[in-house]
């Protein structure tokens, strides 16, 4: 039986390490429950689940309980990450005096980021929101047939750039958050795209986070995936994008995989993911192309993969196509 979640409790809070002042600190991450993102009306996005963390009727009372058993668990670390399950300057997720209170809890920290969607961040919203605090932008991609159609983001390019331009303008800090494949793309569309959009989303941010796509649970890429029509990007193809971005943009260039060496994340043969993970997070802070020198055999076997998609023009997970072919003649 599924346990009854309160509308008064985080939905996780846990403790990890970022980066503030140019220096790598300890962080603490608190996911609240909220009303939920607006968007999930519409149907929201392929990719997301977290949904899960949304409840209906969530009150004023609530979110305020649920600062204060963060509050409990915060040790004074330097930065502290606000995430809902869509926006936090949506007023229906996290009303303004809930915002108010929230920043006045935190205003010691050097670093406090939460995300919004671009629609919620504008003249008035920006208002009372302090100066240290960066906000995280879910750009994915800076192609807009990609937002529209394999992720269903309900907005584009165009309107991220407004967003991260006025942010810029009221002196605060901008994350944008990149998809490294979509659904629909190859491993190598999918490493040119993210190419692509980290060039673009560079004008307005401060950092470049690009996310491999991990298979989330009831979502329409969980279908895909289910069925074989889709396979979470390889570590080599994170590192790619890594090599051809960096000393080309000024942001700092990072990922924190989720999943990361699961089937449902980003992931290698099994034998090297712990190394090429352990290489993606060291370049996150040091920005040394060097860190992210790792080797196995496995990778002439990504080479193959990005030719053989190419030749057969399908994003498909290969190897679990051979798999049930080899099943069925036997």
């Amino acid at each position: 039986m599924k346990e009854k979640r309160s509308p008064s409790q985080l939905e996780a809070s846990w403790k990890e390490t970022d980066m503030a002042g140019g220096q790598k600190v300890d962080a603490m991450v608190m996911i609240m429950r909220t009303n939920g993102c607006c968007w999930v009306r519409e149907g929201g996005c392929t990719m997301c689940g977290y949904r899960e963390a949304s409840l209906g009727g969530v009150t004023e009372d609530d979110l305020l309980k649920q600062l204060d058993q963060a509050l409990s668990r915060y040790r004074d670390e330097p930065f502290v990450k606000i995430y809902t399950s869509g926006s936090f300057l949506d007023d229906n997720e996290v009303p303004p005096s809930v915002r108010a209170k929230i920043f006045e809890a935190f205003k010691g920290c050097q670093r406090i980021l939460f995300e919004s969607r671009p629609e919620f961040i504008t003249d008035e919203s920006l208002a009372d929101v302090p100066a240290n605090v960066t906000v995280a932008l879910g750009l994915e991609s800076s192609d807009p047939q990609v937002l529209e159609t394999a992720v269903h983001k309900g907005f584009t390019p165009d309107d991220i750039l407004r967003a991260g331009t006025l942010l810029k303008s009221k002196g605060l800090g901008v994350r944008t958050y990149l998809l490294l494949k979509t659904p629909f793309m190859t491993e190598r569309m999918a490493i040119e795209d993210a190419v692509r959009s980290a060039r673009f989303a560079d004008q307005f941010s401060d950092e470049i986070s690009v996310n491999p796509l991990n298979v989330q649970r009831g979502t329409y890429v969980e279908r895909l995936w289910k069925r074989g029509d889709f396979r979470s990007p390889w570590i080599w193809s994170l590192i790619e994008v890594f090599r051809r971005l960096s000393g080309t943009v000024d942001a700092r260039v990072m990922s924190s995989p989720s999943g990361g060496g699961a089937s449902r994340g980003v992931h290698n043969c099994g034998e090297c993911d712990k190394a090429a993970l352990d290489a993606v997070e060291r370049f996150s802070y040091t920005q040394d192309p060097a860190d992210l020198d790792v080797k196995c055999e496995c990778q002439a076997k990504w080479r193959a993969y990005l030719e053989s998609e190419a030749i057969l023009g399908t994003p498909a997970d290969l190897d679990r196509g051979l798999e049930n072919d080899l099943a069925l003649r036997m």
